[in-house]
């Protein structure tokens, strides 16, 4: 698939979404770029912004299967990978499929659940299969996570551990629609919900096939360097208590590939490092003596970028 091909695949899943969602362009083609690179995603905010919505059109636009889990206090580890079940007629154990073995997995209000069950898609994010009783199944392919949770609500939640919230390639924040917005936004609900009619506009395998594409997008040793001295800054910074990982640099690499992808091209520009910096770079950042630490992630990023210098074209 070439450059030209990824671009038209990613405007009509684009699109696709916007029939439902409303307002939110710059988002939907987040998601859409996390998706790309293989990675997953974060939304984050406050209840009733569309954050099941992008993620039950976007799962409804690339077709496949789609999970949605509600995560709750008894929530247990099985409930979402699956469990072995006795069978008495042959004696033998079997493994029951969880929820996760889906092509999109929603995990709704993930912060609500202990991090006992958190922890169980550690495995599955990360390497893409579930280990149960010394054998491992894999997931199906392309496996994305969108995860949700509330930033505001701090009652009965269990805040994500730093090595899960460094295995979400993008934390993502819809926020509120401005006036015009939200007069279509009532205008395309009023008669009926459209994403009950939401059709698939691609099929798991082209998201797969665009995927390959990645390796062939090129980025040059200023603009790597640019992302290196960035993430650099992060682990530097007196207000920081663990920076940005080497697996959250890479994770920045792919997204930019995935981007200029979506944008038509073959190779990486400094513009596309930094739109993308904060959305995948400041839920990693832990500052110190923060109960609440998005706000001063994204502070450091935002430092970060203009501390870094731009590289500009050689002549």
């Amino acid at each position: 698939m070439e450059a030209e091909q990824v671009s038209r695949l990613g405007g009509l899943i684009e699109e696709n979404i916007k029939k439902v969602v409303i307002g939110n362009d710059e988002n939907i083609r987040l998601l859409i770029c996390c998706a790309l690179a293989g990675g997953h995603a974060l939304l984050e905010d406050v209840p009733g912004t569309g954050k099941t919505v992008m993620a039950r059109a976007f799962s409804r636009s690339v077709g496949g299967r789609f999970s949605r889990v509600q995560f709750t206090p008894d929530l247990l580890p099985q409930d979402i990978t699956g469990t072995r079940v006795f069978r008495q007629d042959t004696g033998e154990f079997v493994f029951h499929f969880g929820p996760v073995f889906a092509n999109v997995l929603l995990a709704d209000e993930i912060n609500r659940a202990t991090p006992r069950t958190q922890s169980a898609l550690l495995e599955c994010m990360q390497e893409a299969q579930v280990t149960e009783g010394g054998t491992t199944y894999p997931l199906p392919e392309p496996f994305l996570v969108v995860a949700t949770q509330n930033p505001v609500e701090i009652q009965g939640t269990f805040p994500l551990p730093e090595a899960q919230l460094d295995r979400f390639l993008m934390r993502i924040t819809p926020g509120y629609p401005d006036h015009a917005h939200s007069l279509e936004l009532m205008d395309r609900f009023l008669t009926g919900d459209p994403l009950r009619t939401l059709e698939p506009v691609c099929t798991p395998a082209e998201l797969l096939g665009a995927r390959e594409c990645l390796s062939e997008c090129r980025v040059d040793v200023d603009v790597r360097s640019q992302i290196a001295q960035i993430c650099e800054y992060t682990r530097r910074d007196e207000r920081v208590q663990l920076g940005v990982s080497p697996r959250g640099m890479l994770a920045l690499l792919r997204a930019c590939q995935a981007m200029a992808l979506l944008s038509g091209r073959t190779y990486v520009t400094p513009d596309d490092v930094l739109s993308l910096a904060v959305p995948v770079l400041a839920h990693r950042v832990i500052a110190r003596g923060y109960q609440y630490q998005g706000d001063m992630g994204t502070r450091v990023v935002r430092d970060a970028l203009k501390a870094v210098p731009v590289p500009t074209e050689k002549r």
